[in-house]
């Protein structure tokens, strides 16, 4: 029972876009694993860029700046 779960910035995915994300991902683990559709899990985590940091510092910060 494969379960994955994807962080992203919450800052305009699509629900068209996670739903398609959803779908490729639960397609790969059945390609390339041989897994069960009917049991694998996938949750999309949205994380503020508040609360997301890199190198010392967060998203917000670093696309104020334009990095």
């Amino acid at each position: 029972m494969p379960f994955v779960n994807v962080k992203i910035t919450k800052d305009g995915a699509t629900p068209e876009q996670k739903a398609e994300l959803i779908r490729r991902i639960t397609q790969d683990l059945v390609e390339v694993l041989g897994k069960n559709p009917e049991t694998t899990m996938v949750v999309i985590e949205e994380i503020e860029t508040d609360n997301w940091g890199i190198a010392g510092e967060t998203v917000t910060a670093r696309r104020s700046r334009g990095k």
